[in-house]
């Protein structure tokens, strides 16, 4: 199998970890492990391939790239808070895209799929797979998260928790 040395932020600490491409189900040191057969439970066939085979989902193709309710995008596999609407933009990209996470939502680490090296982005809690980091997006980060649509829910701001509906 080939690995490659992957790079991301828990809880402050940066971390190194050789890791196969895409991470595997009950694999990592995330918070909440869960098997490979109890993660196909909880989530579709496709919203799998892209949270722990690190697979894309065609663009255009997630009605969350519409979305602009006010609310929460949460993590479709564990339902970790990940951004708010207020963070969301166009991009034209066809994928949601969002120009800062929530505060320790997402740890971050070095995919070399495409040969040159990318920032991909994960859920802190599961390690689901949901995106990458560009430095095309607008101010004040100049990030652009693109995600897939198929590794989040959205949550309406009415139906959030309180803590977040501020």
């Amino acid at each position: 199998m080939n690995r490659r040395n992957w790079i991301f932020r828990m809880g402050g600490l940066l971390t190194v970890a050789a890791l196969p491409f895409g991470v595997k189900a009950g694999t990592s040191k995330f918070p909440l492990q869960k098997s490979t057969s109890e993660w196909q439970k909880l989530v579709s066939l496709a919203a799998y391939k892209v949270l722990f085979e690190a697979g894309t989902e065609p663009a255009g193709s997630s009605p969350l790239n519409a979305e602009k309710r006010p609310g929460i995008f949460v993590c479709a596999a564990c339902n970790q808070p990940l951004f708010e609407t207020a963070q969301k933009y166009e991009s034209g990209t066809g994928w949601p895209s969002f120009w800062a996470p929530l505060p320790n939502a997402v740890g971050t680490s070095t995919d070399y799929k495409m040969i040159f090296p990318r920032t991909e982005y994960h859920c802190s809690r599961c390690g689901g797979h949901q995106g990458h980091v560009f430095e095309d997006g607008p101010k004040p980060t100049g990030k652009r998260y693109c995600n897939n649509g198929v590794a989040l829910a959205f949550v309406p701001k009415e139906m959030a928790l309180p803590e977040l509906r501020k």
